[in-house]
């Protein structure tokens, strides 16, 4: 199983930039077909949404409500996803988690069973 774990959240004004990291063991994947890892998203009384994923290859998905102002990357030497959030709003404040899934052919992403513990974002009006 894929262990992760994040780092950047905080507490940020309207407007501000953040930037997550999700570190990734590199012992599984490829098993069981994971190529992929994306952030999640989950505010108080919601449900959670995904909101960015990036393939083993750099195929990047976005959430329309975040698509121009947050951007997946990933340094495969560092096992490393980042999400880099600019232009936040208040309506961004949630805690992220990422996951290791997999990207099919058709474009979507399915979320895997490794899961980090989550980082709280707080954005300020």
């Amino acid at each position: 199983q894929v262990q992760l774990v994040e780092s950047g959240g905080g507490l940020v004004q309207a407007g501000g930039s953040l930037r997550l990291s999700c570190s990734a063991s590199a012992s599984n994947f490829g098993i069981f077909g994971i190529n992929a890892v994306a952030w999640y998203r989950q505010a108080p009384g919601k449900q959670r949404e995904l909101v960015a994923a990036i393939s083993i290859g750099g195929t990047t998905n976005y959430a329309d409500s975040v698509k121009g102002r947050f951007t997946i990357s990933r340094d495969n030497a560092k096992n490393t996803v980042y999400l880099q959030m600019n232009s936040l709003k208040p309506e961004d404040t949630a805690v992220y988690t990422c996951n290791a899934g997999v990207r099919g052919n058709s474009g979507n992403y399915y979320p895997g069973n490794s899961w980090g513990q989550g980082t709280q974002v707080t954005v300020s009006s």
